[in-house]
């Protein structure tokens, strides 16, 4: 009985992520789900794309978290729409909320559209959203092990960012044994090293998302 429960919550998740994926679609907006554990560094990697391309590309957020809304104010500061979605004490975001976002989140005329998951490498794996890319931020403060500890959500990864490399002098991450650890799970997965605080990586970042409006 348990079994079946548990795949009618993913069966209803999947429809309204197919419902939501073709009205992305629909609107020629490229949808990214951002997925790490907390403070890895989502938000301000969105700052800093908004400061690199924010006057190239029309930039929507959604924002997952348990509670307040201080993400939100920090990605509202440089004009960008976006909607605050607090769970409320849940580890991830799901299809539902996602799509319940929608009357308050102006869709039509953006171009990527982030989605800021809740800060969590188990949970939100399992959910699909509607999202056209998955990208796993792992910073170098976390641990170079970690995607051997949290496969699923490297396996569903289009991109992995290693993040605050500019750490690695003072920690004993290896970024080369990171990303061998990932593309054990996901053998083509792309990786970029970045660090926001000095900016090194960062434009391969925005090439990245240039090239992703540029798909058809």
């Amino acid at each position: 009985m348990e079994i079946k429960v548990v795949a009618n919550i993913m069966d209803a998740n999947d429809q309204i992520a197919s419902q939501n994926r073709k009205r992305f679609q629909g609107l020629g907006l490229k949808v990214v789900n951002m997925l790490s554990s907390p403070g890895a560094g989502k938000t301000t990697l969105l700052e800093k794309t908004f400061q690199g391309i924010g006057n190239q590309i029309r930039f929507g957020v959604i924002e997952g978290d348990v509670q307040t809304s201080r993400d939100a104010e920090r990605v509202q500061v440089y004009g960008v729409p976006v909607v605050q979605i607090n769970t409320g004490g849940g580890c991830h975001l799901d299809a539902n909320m996602v799509q319940s976002s929608f009357p308050e989140l102006k869709l039509e005329g953006l171009e990527i559209l982030f989605i800021e998951n809740v800060g969590n490498l188990i949970c939100p794996s399992a959910y699909d959203l509607g999202e056209d890319r998955t990208v796993v931020l792992l910073s170098v403060s976390e641990g170079d092990d970690k995607p051997l500890k949290y496969p699923a959500v490297f396996r569903k990864a289009d991109l992995l960012i290693i993040n605050k490399i500019d750490l690695v002098p003072y920690t004993d991450f290896n970024v080369r044994r990171a990303a061998e650890f990932a593309r054990r799970i996901n053998p083509a997965l792309p990786v970029l090293e970045i660090s926001c605080r000095t900016g090194e990586g960062l434009e391969s970042w925005l090439s990245w998302l240039r090239a992703l409006i540029g798909e058809q």
